[in-house]
């Protein structure tokens, strides 16, 4: 699924806009304001030499002009004040989202049920390390992603867009899918049949079960009449020599630094099983709560 980000690349849009009213806003600090301070003192002195003249030859003056003519000097020019207004907002809304959490909308079905077209999701971006925006380089380790999560990332093939999927396999993990059925390093999964899922898009039902990960679990949809794999979909992407595929069933085992991903809704999800894993370097974070879906209120909450 390749998610859409609020406002498209809003990172970049926003380190720009901060680099620039940030050297606005430090040029002005630094030099501008102090250039017409200078200014400002130099004018007075000028005034009130006028003015200790005039008095001293009995001319009487008001002086209520000085308050004026000072504030007229020191005055920022508008482009000035707007940009010292805007950096320090625009400042703080790009820590929180290059660092904290970063907003994204659902734009296709492949997490179903979990997830639904027109969810607004909010994700954590330091619950697997804080990395440097734009370029997401980690620079502090806080925590690995987990069997179960709902982690978004740069699509390997396409880092410029990002995904969605659930981690099925840690590195070292043996992944195994064989009739629509998960055996992580050598032990079956449990699956628990739930009532059939109604398709939102069209008038199909789907079956519904709760799958058990080992430390996880939650909700998956199939379809009946679908294969298991579709061979001729399958990539040649990076460890796939890790990997062995047949007509009904795959077994991967996933490299250090890499991450297997499938989508909840298991027919209808293009993930690992064919364009490969997911590197460290790839993770984005943690998908954790909708946060808004204007069709459906009542769709905000955590993420399971």
């Amino acid at each position: 699924m390749n998610l859409q980000p609020i406002l498209g690349n809003f990172a970049l849009i926003l380190f720009v806009a901060m680099v620039v009213t940030g050297v606005i806003w430090c040029l002005d600090v630094f030099y501008l304001a102090r250039k017409r301070r200078a200014a400002a003192n130099a004018a007075l002195a000028a005034y009130d030499a006028r003015n200790a003249k005039a008095t001293a030859d009995g001319i009487k003056l008001d002086n209520g002009n000085r308050a004026a003519i000072e504030a007229a000097l020191l005055r920022q020019p508008t482009w000035i004040e707007y940009s010292g207004s805007f950096f320090p907002v625009i400042a703080l809304v790009f820590v929180l989202r290059s660092f904290l959490w970063e907003p994204f909308k659902i734009p296709s079905s492949s997490m179903v049920p979990t997830l639904l077209v027109g969810d607004l999701i909010l994700v954590n971006k330091y619950a697997y390390g804080i990395r440097l925006p734009i370029i997401n380089k980690k620079i502090i380790q806080v925590g690995n992603p987990q069997r179960g999560d709902v982690m978004v990332f740069k699509y390997p093939k396409d880092p410029s867009q990002d995904y969605i999927k659930r981690v099925i396999g840690v590195p070292g993990d043996k992944i195994t899918y064989e009739n629509k059925r998960l055996t992580v390093n050598g032990k079956p999964v449990d699956y628990r049949p739930m009532d059939d899922y109604l398709d939102d898009e069209r008038p199909v039902y789907h079956k519904q079960y709760m799958e058990m990960l080992p430390g996880a679990q939650h909700r998956i949809l199939t379809m009946e009449g679908r294969r298991t794999l579709d061979l001729g979909s399958v990539d040649n992407f990076p460890h796939r020599e890790n990997c062995d595929y047949s007509y009904d069933k795959f077994t991967c085992i996933v490299p250090e630094g890499n991450y297997f991903m499938m989508g909840d809704n298991r027919d209808n999800s293009a993930d690992s099983r064919y364009w490969g894993f997911v590197p460290d370097q790839n993770i984005v974070g943690k998908a954790i709560a909708i946060w808004m879906n204007f069709s459906n209120p009542k769709r905000i909450g955590g993420i399971h």
